[in-house]
């Protein structure tokens, strides 16, 4: 469905959407892998992202090759990636980091010494982000080069604006026109690594990115309606990757862990409500709203569209599977996420989202190949416009 106001007099295209999750989202590397296996000439002019989504849809977005290479080289990127690509990891800078937000909470900090915004330097990220993307400015030059041939229409990366409380989509394309709505808004921009590194910056974990004279953080916070970017490009197909593992109907629901939830449980849980939930969300009331809309005369629709939309998600729970590598993580903090009660949990949702070691990426990716073949059918239709 598009609303009025939005881009509907653009020419529908297929969009594909990725959320967020951080270490979840090589997920989405392994399905778009078996995507390019299954279709080689598969083509999405219009690519969304959200938080780490924002990370794979800059890759697929700056780099020029065909299809096939750019998931490629994603796949290789994310299994190269290793803890300290992404955040400093050595115990003296997380014990510091730590410290002073201590200091902060009880005494106040003392004077002469900055106050820490994260828990994490992520330094290592923007820099790997600089290498792997292959640039030299923070500019993403390759976005503009797609769009100039035509393989691209619109790129658009969400953040949260700490400042106003707004979600901002920063895009990029043809003929994009601003848009606004209740707490949520699009804005025309020339991408660059600001951008995604805002869009990724998981709340608490990661510090504040400044664009502008604002501050923003994760887009996935308070993004009510993730999917709304690629509706208001103009998209009337929707290719959704999620990283929310939905236990099938006749699974019994299980309780995490024994006693009152660790701080661990609770953020886990507070992380997939902020990242994970509004996306199957979304696509739920896009279908009901589909399903009303053939019940209508084109002439009674007052400008809303149908949106055929396929949502591929983990046929496994990837909170689980991030248990069994709790031991890999980084000695401080793997101590400091003991602290805070990890063990005593079953599934992992919090560290799945910072499990950034090459055996849980792989094993993600092998499982992004799988469901990307169980759900061939529903792609090739998809396709088929």
């Amino acid at each position: 469905m598009v609303d009025n106001n939005s881009n509907g007099n653009r020419e529908p295209q297929l969009a594909l959407a990725l959320g967020g999750g951080g270490a979840r989202a090589a997920y989405q590397a392994g399905v778009l892998r078996g995507i390019a296996t299954r279709f080689p000439e598969f083509h999405a002019p219009l690519l969304t992202g959200v938080s780490a989504g924002a990370i794979n849809v800059a890759h697929l977005a700056n780099n020029t090759g065909p299809f096939r290479k750019k998931v490629d080289d994603l796949a290789q990127l994310w299994q190269a990636l290793r803890f300290d690509d992404v955040f400093a990891v050595k115990a003296a800078s997380l014990i510091w980091r730590v410290s002073r937000i201590g200091l902060r909470l009880s005494v106040g900090m003392p004077p002469g010494i900055a106050r820490a915004n994260s828990m994490v330097d992520t330094k290592p990220l923007r820099m790997f982000l600089f290498r792997s993307l292959g640039i030299e400015t923070e500019l993403l030059s390759g976005i503009g080069e797609n769009i100039a041939a035509g393989r691209l229409s619109a790129v658009a990366l969400t953040a949260l604006n700490y400042d106003t409380g707004e979600s901002v989509t920063f895009v990029e394309g043809k003929a994009i026109e601003d848009w606004e709505r209740p707490l949520r808004k699009g804005v025309k921009t020339r991408l660059n690594i600001e951008h995604i590194m805002a869009s990724a910056a998981l709340p608490l974990l990661f510090s504040p990115i400044r664009i502008g004279n604002d501050w923003y953080g994760d887009g996935g916070i308070r993004l009510v309606a993730p999917l709304s970017p690629a509706v208001h490009l103009g998209a009337d197909r929707l290719l959704v990757i999620s990283t929310h593992y939905e236990i099938p109907p006749h699974c019994k629901l299980r309780k995490k862990a024994e006693g009152p939830p660790s701080p661990a449980v609770v953020l886990g849980a507070l992380y997939d409500a902020v990242f994970l939930d509004q996306l199957d969300h979304d696509a739920l009331q896009i279908e009901r709203i589909n399903n009303l809309l053939r019940k209508l005369q084109p002439q009674d629709r007052r400008g809303l569209r149908e949106i055929e939309t396929v949502v591929i998600r983990p046929s496994a729970d990837l909170g689980a599977l991030a248990n069994q590598y709790e031991e890999k993580l980084p000695g401080a903090f793997r101590y400091f996420m003991r602290r805070f009660g990890s063990k005593e949990a079953e599934e992992q949702d919090l560290i799945s989202t910072v499990m950034f070691h090459k055996d849980y990426i792989n094993e993600l990716l092998s499982l992004g190949e799988r469901d990307a073949e169980s759900n061939a059918d529903a792609i090739a239709k998809l396709l088929v416009k």
